[in-house]
């Protein structure tokens, strides 16, 4: 399986564009895949120096609705004319973000996408193939992101309060028998995704891949440090071979996590991993 990173935060080479977002394309042997679009479209400028043929993608995820990972998708939508999009139920909801204490600003998608025909919404499991499972649902309350307290959601009945992010969705790769999993930003919490992954598998993964949503966590502070010390030894335990992580991490709390996480690498954009 071949990864690119079309956008992330940092990048490897000043050619490339680079922002705060994500957007990865994956080739297996039977799929090339889109996850996550980015803020803009930034990844297809991108996508264009390496190489990618955007046209050619047969299936794109959104991993949840916030515009750093579906910013892209009115450009994904006008240069591809046939994949199906896969995103959560709910994605296209009002989401937003407290600034200052009191600014709520829209952090959401474009309502005005809802025309395509191409978005196929999961809720829990969807199953696309032998190779390809996307899941949502996921419960547990181990490590929640503490970024999630300023991220906001309007429900039905009119309130503003804490997203519960039951739009967030993550893909599943299975490569002869071998899982690897896609997370956009874990805001369900890393921990709690891959519990949800080996319990549909019934194994254990291979990789995980994506951002854990630590951005802002302070390693001087001792409580922030606790939490990141507790998070390691779990990670270390899980009986995944290979970690890369990203975007919503944040650099500092990478570069404590891999003082002891040895099987951690991080993602920027132009990078290409193979697994």
């Amino acid at each position: 399986m071949e990864i690119i990173t079309l956008l992330e935060n940092r990048t490897i080479s000043k050619e490339y564009k680079h922002k705060h977002g994500l957007s990865l394309y994956i080739e297996t042997d039977n799929h090339k895949i889109l996850f996550d679009t980015g803020t803009d479209e930034s990844f297809a400028h991108n996508a264009s120096k390496l190489g990618i043929k955007l046209e050619d993608i047969d299936i794109a995820v959104v991993s949840h609705g916030h515009y750093d990972h579906g910013g892209g998708l009115e450009e994904f939508l006008r240069i591809n004319n046939k994949a199906k999009i896969y995103i959560g139920k709910g994605a296209f909801g009002n989401h937003l973000i407290r600034l200052l204490g009191f600014i709520k600003y829209d952090i959401g998608l474009r309502k005005e996408l809802l025309n395509s025909n191409r978005f196929v919404f999961v809720e829990e499991i969807e199953k696309i193939d032998d190779e390809l499972i996307l899941f949502g649902n996921v419960k547990g309350e181990e490590f929640i992101p503490k970024g999630n307290e300023k991220l906001l959601k309007k429900y039905n009945d009119g309130s503003v309060k804490k997203d519960d992010f039951e739009h967030e969705i993550n893909l599943l790769i299975n490569e002869s028998n071998n899982y690897s999993l896609f997370c956009g930003c874990a805001h369900k919490g890393i921990i709690n995704i891959i519990d949800r992954a080996k319990n549909i598998t019934n194994s254990n993964l291979r990789a995980v891949i994506g951002g854990f949503h630590l951005m802002g966590i302070k390693v001087k502070n001792s409580d922030d440090k606790d939490f990141l010390d507790k998070l390691s030894n779990i990670l270390n335990s899980s009986n995944v071979s290979k970690y890369y992580t990203c975007h919503c991490t944040g650099e500092e709390v990478y570069n404590y996590l891999r003082e002891s996480i040895n099987n951690l690498d991080e993602l920027k954009t132009g990078m290409t991993i193979h697994i």
